[in-house]
């Protein structure tokens, strides 16, 4: 399950460290994440929580090693540790969604202190998809709305939603070698996109994505029956096929799907910007003093998405908060 932690510390040690803490010092909550760029996002989740006798410290699994990852914030000695001044806060991945198909899937979903983010990783919060024209307009400066992210990834959704589902049975099944997460990613995958013409890149991916099912249900006769209620379970989990985007691997997402047409819609915004303001300047010296200083009030767009917070709207945040509620009632 990973490598063991050097540093042999159980929320017992924390329980203990809190009831020697003054009265007036708040209860300290270790919380433990998977990376670097996990303790900004929980930071952020986690905040509204704190209050005048809780507060919470966000760190990487190990302090003394350079231990990461999902497994090490929760099965390295953490596993039965994992207590009421200790808890870790992971991406979902498939776990979520194998709901106890295997045992590492069971032991995220029944420790009651273990959060998870209900999505697949936090990669697919930073691209919710009602968030990504803000995104846009913050990187170029640019409000002008050039393409409909979200008529995009329904479509794109929709399309992918059966080869999915097909992936999270073999997943459960045991079989998912016979379908690695790698070739998934490369059908569903869009970076060749036309942003004036999505569709012939959509299609594309429909035809291998069809290609590819038609080849597992030859191979999978058994498989006829079992289809259908997985989706009417996963429904109720929140997969539907207008949000599939939301459970696929979210660095696939961020770098093969989505980057890909946020990249070329700031390139086109800002040489509209700049086109702009060549025709308005009335002489040289202004044109190069306002294309300069447009140029400096700019945002890189990748650097932005891994900030954006901007995805609390998502019925998924709401999955979120409503987990680490429960959770705060054991602290009171």
């Amino acid at each position: 399950m990973g490598s063991r932690l050097t540093n042999n510390i159980s929320s017992d040690y924390f329980n203990a460290a809190n009831h020697l803490r003054p009265k007036w010092k708040k209860m300290k909550i270790i919380t433990y994440v998977e990376s670097y760029d996990d303790i900004a996002f929980w930071r952020d989740i986690l905040s509204p929580f704190e209050n005048d006798n809780f507060g919470f410290e966000i760190v990487l699994p190990s302090r003394n090693s350079l231990v990461r990852g999902k497994k090490s914030a929760i099965m390295n000695n953490l596993g039965i540790n994992l207590g009421t001044s200790l808890i870790a806060c992971v991406d979902a991945d498939y776990d979520y969604l194998m709901q106890n198909h295997n045992e590492f899937s069971q032991s995220m979903l029944t420790n009651p202190f273990v959060i998870h983010t209900f999505v697949y990783a936090i990669e697919n919060y930073h691209c919710f998809a009602p968030s990504l024209h803000k995104a846009c307009t913050t990187a170029t400066l640019n409000d002008h709305h050039l393409f409909d992210f979200e008529t995009y990834l329904i479509e794109y959704s929709k399309i992918i939603y059966n080869i999915f589902i097909w992936q999270i049975w073999l997943h459960r099944e045991g079989k998912a070698n016979e379908f690695p997460l790698t070739s998934f990613n490369n059908i569903i995958s869009a970076k060749r996109i036309n942003i004036q013409n999505p569709q012939e890149t959509l299609e594309r991916i429909r035809r291998e994505a069809n290609r590819k099912m038609a080849s597992l249900q030859q191979n999978h006769p058994e498989a006829k029956g079992k289809i259908q209620p997985l989706k009417e379970e996963l429904l109720t989990l929140g997969v539907t096929p207008e949000n599939t985007y939301l459970y696929i691997q979210g660095h696939n997402l961020f770098e093969n799907v989505v980057l890909p047409v946020l990249i070329p819609v700031c390139t086109t915004l800002r040489k509209a910007r700049e086109k702009e303001i060549m025709s308005y300047a009335v002489h040289q010296q202004q044109m190069q003093n306002e294309l300069s200083s447009y140029q400096h009030s700019q945002s890189p767009i990748e650097e932005i998405i891994r900030r954006n917070n901007d995805f609390k709207s998502a019925p998924q945040y709401a999955q979120l908060m409503e987990s680490i509620s429960k959770l705060m009632d054991k602290f009171e």
